[in-house]
This record gives C-alpha cells, sequence and structure tokens, in this order.
C-alpha cells in the first residue's frame, strides 16, 4: 500500500492541468479558508433562484403579470432568447467568483493555447471582480430602492403568492455585491502575501 500524498505547493501551481476528479485541480486555493470558499460559493446559488424564476416565465409558466406586463413578456422566440440569454450571463458571472478561491483564478490552466500555465496578475482578476462588485451592488441597490421587484409593476404585477415568490426569488441577489467584495478583497490579501 502507497503511503498517502499531500500536495506540494508546486502542484497546486500547476493546478488545472489534471481534469480528472478527485485531482489537484479540485483543490481549493492554498491558504483559503473554509468560509471563503464558502462565500464564493455562495455567489452562484445566490443568483440562481432570480434565474429559475425568470427561466419559468421564459417556458409560459404563469408567474403572475396581467394586463400589459402580461402581453410585454409573454414567450416567444425574442423574449424566451432574451431571459434565457440573461440567466446564463447572470449564472455564469457569478460562477467566476469560485475562481478567485480556486487555482484557476491564479494561474491559467495549461490547456489554454498560449496562456497554459502562466500566472495571472492579481489585478487582472482583481479590478474586474471589484467593478463586478460594485456594478452588481448598484444594479441590486437600484432595483430594490422603492421596494421589493414584485410591486415595481404595479396592479399588472405578481400579487398575493405570486409576489411572494417573485420577491423570494430575487431577495439573494442583495448579498451577490457583498459576498463579491469579501471574497475580492481576501482574493488581493492572499495574493499578495504569497507574491
Amino acid at each position: 500500500m502507497r503511503p498517502a500524498q499531500t500536495p506540494t505547493a508546486d502542484a497546486h501551481m500547476n493546478a488545472g492541468t489534471d481534469s480528472r476528479p478527485g485531482t489537484v485541480a479540485d483543490a481549493v486555493s492554498p491558504s483559503v479558508p473554509r468560509w471563503l470558499n464558502r462565500a464564493a460559493h455562495a455567489v452562484p446559488l445566490v443568483a440562481l433562484p432570480s434565474g429559475l424564476w425568470r427561466m419559468a416565465m421564459a417556458v409560459g409558466i404563469p408567474v403572475g403579470f396581467s394586463g400589459q406586463l402580461a402581453q410585454d413578456w409573454r414567450p416567444g422566440l425574442e423574449t424566451s432568447s432574451y431571459i434565457t440569454l440573461l440567466t446564463l450571463v447572470t449564472e455564469a458571472l457569478a460562477f467566476l467568483t469560485i475562481g478567485l478561491v480556486r487555482p484557476w483564478g491564479e494561474r491559467t490552466p495549461r490547456w489554454i493555447p498560449g496562456l497554459g500555465g502562466r500566472r495571472i496578475p492579481v489585478w487582472a482578476a482583481a479590478g474586474p471582480a471589484a467593478l463586478g462588485a460594485l456594478a452588481v451592488t448598484t444594479v441590486m441597490l437600484l432595483m430594490f430602492w422603492n421596494g421589493l421587484p414584485a410591486s415595481e409593476g404595479g396592479s399588472e404585477a405578481p400579487q398575493g403568492a405570486a409576489a411572494w415568490i417573485m420577491n423570494a426569488c430575487y431577495l439573494p441577489l442583495l448579498s451577490w455585491g457583498p459576498l463579491l467584495t469579501i471574497v475580492t478583497v481576501a482574493y488581493v490579501r492572499r495574493r499578495r502575501h504569497t507574491s
């Protein structure tokens, strides 16, 4: 029986080169506290409920709109394509937060032509993340400025249980900006410490 091996610092720096499950590529970057890893993984999860709500609307499940709003958001190629694209882009941007605690956020995976294995400059990842945190915080504050999302459409917006469901799906988005800010600040501090 072979003795258990622990990944070395060099193995962590080359993480992302091995795509087999359970290898160093799956590992969290060295010195990332468990709470920070959880915070990074929470970001795609806080974006998910609103995406699922929008996708329900895109496929024709009644979400409570009436009158002109129901006409404006009725399923069709244009509306459904827009909603699907918005949801996919939102979830992809939220998922990028995980890169701030994973080796692929510090060094490009070897399979990327011309860039594979190169160290990512701290601000190449932290700059867009900081701008993203500012943008998402601003958008969410504007969305919730006058009240809950379901109250913005007046009498044609979802009412009763439908309003409760819509608001419950959108409320988690308020934590996206603060979570991303915390993970970004920790990423910068960790990378400066290890550089």
